[in-house]
């Protein structure tokens, strides 16, 4: 029977120690699970507040677009297009024809006569032919000399803004000669 009790002892004793252990083990993974919790918690806080500012500033930007678009509606006056035959820019460039440069000074003379403060958007356009990066560079280039031109004719810089739309607003169809010749244009939108 003394051998018995030894054993016994000893399997109460290893018994004991895992249990002693599973709970140490218990109460460490408790208090690493709480620690973690509190910085999750912290960090769900941090990015709540950084959504919410977010989205204030989508909204604001929202607001700020819809004011300018109803400051916008009304004003426009009239545009002109650079596109008649004598005029149309040739393949990849963005040089101004003798036609398009009397054409231009001609409507800088308008402007100036016509004594009032308006506002200019120029818009570059191309045809279809190349690469859209090739092409928006192009439509800018083209309504950057526009721009240029009309500068050194009296039309303050201020007054007037670029924009390319590469090959993305055809006026014909890109699979004729006419209608490639009739995408590269300047257009110059007038507004109050």
């Amino acid at each position: 029977m003394q051998r018995i009790k030894p054993a016994i002892f000893a399997t109460v004793m290893a018994a004991a120690a895992v249990s002693l252990g599973g709970c140490a083990t218990k109460d460490y993974v408790n208090q690493q699970v709480s620690a973690e919790d509190s910085k999750v918690q912290a960090n769900q806080s941090q990015n709540d507040q950084h959504f919410a500012q977010l989205d204030q500033s989508t909204k604001d930007a929202l607001e700020r677009a819809t004011a300018a678009g109803k400051l916008a509606e009304g004003k426009f006056l009239y545009s002109m297009v650079l596109s008649d035959d004598s005029v149309k820019f040739p393949v990849d460039s963005a040089k101004l024809s003798p036609e398009a440069q009397q054409r231009l000074a001609d409507f800088a003379d308008k402007l100036k006569s016509d004594n009032r403060n308006v506002y200019l958007e120029i818009q570059g356009h191309t045809d279809a032919r190349g690469p859209d990066n090739v092409n928006t560079k192009l439509g800018e280039e083209r309504a950057e000399a526009v721009r240029l031109f009309m500068n050194q004719h009296g039309v303050p810089l201020n007054r007037m803004a670029t924009i390319s739309y590469g090959k993305q607003d055809p006026v014909d169809s890109n699979k004729t000669r006419h209608g490639r010749a009739e995408n590269r244009r300047v257009v110059l939108i007038v507004m109050a």
